[in-house]
């Protein structure tokens, strides 16, 4: 294995232990789970972040993300995660069902089957979610 299958084989243990943090991230592997995604919003904010893998920004903004992440939240909002490298038709198919142009890093918050928030790279960071779940 060359050094680039060394870096991304690093880069994937890296992903999986960045994931690791208060957040209980669901996988969004599949367009059924759109409608279960919908469906949870009627009850809890319900969060999607579109991440690419390979994409130093977007590592950057979800390891600041999980870090900010209040754990006081944690039971509060379903957070969804998009890897786009392996799953770019759901990630196409969470644009048209939340009318939403593609970017990435991006963070959608879903209630009540609506997006009621829309952010992509840094602007994800900014995000105040104890005011937003209030």
């Amino acid at each position: 294995m060359g050094i680039f299958g060394n870096l991304f084989k690093k880069s994937e243990k890296q992903n999986k232990k960045r994931m690791q943090s208060n957040i209980n991230w669901i996988p969004l592997t599949s367009v059924a789970q759109i409608e279960e995604v919908k469906k949870a919003s009627k009850s809890k904010l319900v969060g999607i972040f579109k991440h690419s893998t390979r994409c130093i920004i977007s590592k950057t903004v979800i390891n600041n993300f999980n870090a900010a992440f209040p754990e006081s939240l944690a039971d509060k909002i379903d957070m969804y995660y998009i890897d786009l490298l392996n799953y770019r038709e759901v990630s196409n198919e969470v644009g048209y069902a939340f009318q939403v142009m593609h970017q990435s890093p991006q963070l959608l918050l879903i209630k009540d089957g609506v997006t009621i928030l829309n952010a992509s790279h840094y602007d994800i960071t900014q995000i105040d979610l104890e005011k937003i779940v209030k």
